[in-house]
C-alpha cells in the first residue's frame, strides 16, 4: 500500500478514536465511574488515539511477505 494511503487511513483512524474515546470519557463521567481529573481531551484519550493509528499505520505499510506466523 502507497504510504500516502497508509497515512490517510492512520490519521483517519486517529480523528475516529479520539472521537470515540472523548464520548465514552463522557459517558463515564456522567455515571459516575471515573475520577474527576479524567478530562475530555487529556492524555487518555489522544494516548489512546496515537497507539491505534500507529498501529494502523505499522499494519499496512507491512510487506505482504513478512507478515506474523510466517
Amino acid at each position: 500500500m502507497p504510504d500516502f494511503v497508509a497515512a490517510a487511513l492512520a490519521s483517519a483512524v486517529f480523528c475516529l478514536a479520539v472521537i470515540a474515546l472523548n464520548a465514552l470519557t463522557r459517558l463515564a463521567l456522567q455515571a459516575h465511574l471515573a475520577p474527576d481529573g479524567l478530562a475530555e481531551n487529556g492524555l487518555v484519550q489522544f494516548g489512546g488515539a496515537l497507539m491505534l493509528a500507529g498501529t494502523a499505520y505499522r499494519r499496512t505499510t507491512r510487506l505482504p511477505g513478512h507478515l506474523v506466523g510466517e
